[in-house]
């Protein structure tokens, strides 16, 4: 029997905080065969050009069309297509609009995501890359000098006259996030020679129910890891799941098979099919990044198991564009 409707999943973040190598791992995890991949930065109103000659950046909701994203992930949450816009980000272009059809699961992920409350009801688990300024500055140098073809003092130049809408637009998502992501190298380590071995840290809320984790800790190493504790965030009850970048791959390899032990609906694959970062023109692979995105899997696939009996939410977005006032003669 079909299942109701698609489970969607909303990753938000800075620039370069490392939402495209989540879902891209999320893919391969859940097969390209079940997950829909939107971006929400395709909503951009101005190309880069018109940016520049404007004076706004990416990152302001000014610059998006965030009641047209409104509208596409309620549709998509009732199961139905939309014609998505998209954005070159190699050419900074505004092109042909793509023809999406929603499948099990839908991941969309970008800058403004959880900007609205509409959007935010649409989502079934909401996750916000919250990785260290400095060491996200180190991915966007690295990323937009490799691919986007920038200098170096170019994007230092950019973050900086983005600050003041990455401050006011992009971080105060965090607070909706059911699932906080804070990749981060060990003390003493720079951002730039961390590499592989960043430690990560899933602060889960109870927003939403989360998996029972208490087995990774039993199946743990003496070393500790790979640690859960309770603890705060924002003034409210959390727990703290906490990878090392340290750990073995031996010690990961079993933490992922214990995982996938209670994951019957997906295939297990290899440690070197996923867990994948760009360091610039070299694929390498994190044993945190790959547990981090099982994880995430593992959430998607609890609720899709659990998906009948997951109400619809309502469909504002489309009814608060009806005229309400009456129309005179």
């Amino acid at each position: 029997m079909r299942k109701q409707r698609p489970i969607i999943l909303g990753i938000v973040g800075d620039s370069a905080a490392g939402k495209t190598t989540i879902t891209s791992g999320l893919v391969k995890l859940l097969g390209e065969d079940r997950v829909t991949h939107v971006c929400a930065d395709d909503y951009h109103k101005y190309d880069r050009r018109e940016r520049k000659a404007l004076n706004i950046t990416a990152l302001h909701p000014d610059c998006n069309y965030l009641d047209i994203l409104e509208l596409h992930l309620e549709r998509l949450h009732y199961g139905q297509p939309i014609l998505k816009p998209v954005y070159d980000h190699a050419t900074g272009s505004l092109v042909r609009p793509e023809y999406v059809q929603p499948r099990e699961f839908v991941i969309v992920e970008g800058l403004l995501g959880f900007t609205t409350a509409t959007m935010r009801q649409f989502y079934d688990v909401k996750v916000y890359l919250n990785p260290p300024e400095d060491l996200r500055r180190v991915w966007k140098i690295k990323r937009d000098t490799t691919k986007r073809g920038y200098k170096v003092d170019e994007v230092l130049s950019e973050m900086e006259k983005r600050e003041p809408d990455s401050r006011d637009f992009i971080r105060p998502q965090r607070q909706y996030a059911d699932i906080v992501v804070h990749f981060h190298p060990s003390a003493g380590v720079a951002p730039e020679a961390a590499g592989a071995q960043l430690n990560a840290q899933l602060t889960l809320r109870p927003t939403i129910p989360h998996p029972d984790l208490s087995y990774l800790i039993e199946e743990s190493n003496p070393d500790s890891s790979v640690r859960l504790e309770l603890g705060r965030a924002d003034g409210k009850p959390v727990d703290f799941l906490r990878i090392d970048g340290s750990v073995t791959p031996e010690h990961a390899a079993a933490l992922e098979q214990a995982i996938f032990r209670h994951l019957p609906d997906l295939h297990p694959l290899q440690a070197d099919e996923f867990g994948e970062f760009n360091d610039r023109t070299e694929i390498r692979h994190s044993d945190p990044l790959a547990i981090t995105q099982l994880l995430l899997a593992y959430h998607l696939l609890r609720k899709y198991n659990d998906v009948r009996l997951l109400p619809f939410a309502p469909p504002v977005a489309a009814l608060s564009r009806l005229q309400t006032e009456p129309v005179e003669n």
